[in-house]
C-alpha cells in the first residue's frame, strides 16, 4: 500500500535516506525541516503518516505532536517519532504526547518499513 508520508527532519542526510527508502517502497514523501514548514505543508496536503524528529530547530517535535493531536483535522494521522533520544523517560513522553510509535536513531530502514506497514 502506498502512503503519503510527511518527514519532519532537519538533518539533510537523514532526509535523503528516508526519501530514498520510502520512495523505493512506493510512498509519496514530503520533507519539512522544521515544525513551521510541517504545519504549512499540512495546511495544503494531509499526510497518511508523519515521521517526526524530536529535536528540531524552533518548535520541537514534541510541541508539533501536541499541536497535531490538538487539531481536529490532523488528530488521527499516525505519528512515528524518529529520534536520538533513547531514554525510557523520553520514549514514554513521546508516546504520551501522541506518538503512535517511537524509533531511536540510528535506525534500520528495514525496521522502519516494517513499522510503517
Amino acid at each position: 500500500m502506498s502512503a503519503s508520508i510527511l518527514v519532519v527532519e532537519d538533518e539533510p542526510g537523514i532526509q535523503e535516506l528516508l526519501k530514498f527508502n520510502l520512495g523505493h517502497h512506493g510512498h509519496e514523501v514530503t520533507v519539512a525541516a522544521d515544525a513551521e514548514a510541517a504545519t504549512a505543508s499540512m495546511r495544503d496536503n494531509l499526510p497518511d503518516l508523519i515521521l517526526l524528529d524530536w529535536m528540531l530547530p524552533g518548535a520541537s517535535g514534541i510541541e508539533l505532536a501536541r499541536k497535531v493531536r490538538g487539531d481536529p483535522r490532523l488528530k488521527d494521522i499516525p505519528i512515528i517519532m524518529l529520534t536520538a533520544r533513547g531514554d525510557e523517560r523520553d520514549k514514554i513522553l513521546g508516546l504520551e504526547t501522541g506518538a503512535d510509535d517511537y524509533i531511536t536513531k540510528p535506525f534500520s530502514p528495514r525496521e522502519l518499513m516494517a513499522r510503517i506497514k
